[in-house]
């Protein structure tokens, strides 16, 4: 909010209270059927900001088939005559505001729900959607397989960026955070794992249903209702939070050597970051290696494959940087993973191995050729949002930041920014405003440098 100054602008305001007419209530009109993100148009949506998905999911891993009733209660941002949300395949059955049925659309991954007589401003509502269908094994733009991914014995869920509205209807951008409840229904002997704690599982005419919630704020991308063969550990780790892992029984036993040391690098990042942000965490290790990656699932990290200590460090730092403070767009996702990739070489240096200076300056010593230079990590377009120099060059920025203001300032700036922006969204302009005021010296010239100039820095 910008303060009024002056004594003619503030006659006018004066004037204006004074004489001007009762106000009048906009008209309902369309909500927009993006959340503005350059990279992906059609990710998210406007007019609304979800509070709490209750999902209720049926599945069948040997036939794919698939049914949902996804109950979306959520708070209008403006007057809406009609709203959209995020859900690709499937067929909707029925949907219904507030308990009354609604007519709905379908235009690619876009469902445009039309409420009888539309939704005023700042109106909490709810709508209710029934869908059906079967599951595959969908691609992001880059060919890697995300979202619901059907596999064998269940599914391998992991939705970055945008492949949550593969298995539930959704406001699918990172911006708009909600609550969640899970309720996921599978064959006897499946077990379905999904963010947050188990709150109950039982058994009746064949079929197992599992209930977790997630009440932290997440980001749909970072939701999970993986199902396969697990075996389900529960214990508490530091100060008591539970930790809940999930271990492919396929997978041989020392497929959790890896998460060995999670209680350890809990404390020590809660020491350098911040306290730990969520209720619970844990880990989910499937056999389903034909994804080839980690994706951080907020409180369980999601790994296709029996993970290494780097990796499990990686994905817990997420928590911290991607999960609890999110990119606001997609072309921020060097914060996630310039961080994370950061908070791996601090590990190291933790445990007396390479330093993070070491690190640093072997990269450094790469040719300008090499690929960690390019693309830029904060402008990476939407095809590179993996790329290496967003993971690399992203925490080759950070190290070379802890060089210019030095190790007080340095980590000084790391648990500000998390505690700053936890729970919400930011983008590199806030981390320069805020490691400027720490470091006290202007830090726009050397963020232009390491994370929006293409090629390898020289001076900064």
């Amino acid at each position: 909010m910008q303060l009024l100054r002056g004594a003619v602008v503030l006659a006018t305001v004066a004037a204006t209270v004074f004489t001007a007419g009762p106000a009048q209530a906009a008209a309902p009109r369309p909500g927009a059927p993006g959340a503005g993100d350059e990279y992906f148009p059609l990710a998210g949506n406007g007019g609304y900001d979800v509070r709490h998905y209750e999902l209720d999911i049926r599945y069948d891993p040997a036939t794919r088939a698939f049914s949902g009733v996804a109950e979306v209660t959520a708070r209008t941002t403006a007057a809406l005559s009609s709203f959209n949300l995020d859900l690709r395949g499937f067929t909707v059955r029925a949907v219904t505001v507030d308990g009354r049925a609604a007519a709905f659309t379908r235009d690619g991954q876009e469902l445009t729900v039309a409420p009888r007589g539309g939704l005023g401003r700042d109106r909490l509502f709810k709508v209710v959607v029934r869908y059906d269908g079967s599951t595959g094994r969908p691609v992001d733009n880059t060919g890697a397989l995300y979202g619901w991914v059907s596999t064998p014995d269940g599914s391998f869920v992991a939705n970055e960026p945008e492949g949550a509205s593969t298995w539930y209807p959704v406001n699918d951008h990172p911006t708009d955070k909600a609550g969640y409840d899970f309720r996921i229904t599978v064959p006897e002997g499946k077990v379905a794992v999904c963010n947050g704690e188990l709150v109950a599982n039982r058994t009746s005419n064949g079929w197992t249903t599992w209930v977790w919630r997630a009440n932290d704020p997440m980001a749909s991308y970072l939701s999970t209702a993986s199902i396969g063969d697990y075996d389900l550990r529960k214990r508490r780790g530091p100060k008591g939070l539970p930790i809940i892992d999930a271990i492919d029984r396929d997978l041989p036993e020392t497929a959790d050597d890896g998460l060995a040391r999670t209680d350890e690098m809990i404390t020590y990042f809660g020491k350098v970051f911040g306290p730990y942000p969520f209720s619970s965490y844990g880990a989910i290790v499937d056999d389903d290696e034909d994804a080839g990656y980690a994706l951080e699932t907020q409180t369980r990290p999601i790994y296709s494959g029996a993970p290494d200590e780097s990796t499990v460090a990686h994905e817990l730092a997420h928590q911290w940087f991607g999960n609890s403070v999110s990119p606001n767009a997609w072309s921020e996702i060097w914060l996630n993973e310039g961080f994370a990739t950061y908070a791996e070489w601090l590990w190291e240096e933790h445990n007396g191995g390479k330093s993070a200076a070491d690190q640093f300056a072997e990269l450094y010593a790469r040719p300008e050729s090499s690929t960690i230079w390019n693309p830029p990590p904060a402008a990476p377009g939407a095809e590179n949002l993996f790329a290496g120099s967003v993971y690399i060059r992203g925490a080759m920025a950070l190290q070379a930041l802890r060089a210019k203001v030095g190790d007080a300032k340095f980590f000084a700036i790391l648990p500000a920014w998390y505690a700053r922006y936890r729970d919400r969204d930011a983008d590199t302009q806030d981390l320069v405003v805020l490691s400027s005021a720490i470091a006290r010296q202007d830090l726009r010239a050397f963020f232009r440098t390491w994370v929006y100039t293409p090629g390898k820095p020289t001076t900064w």
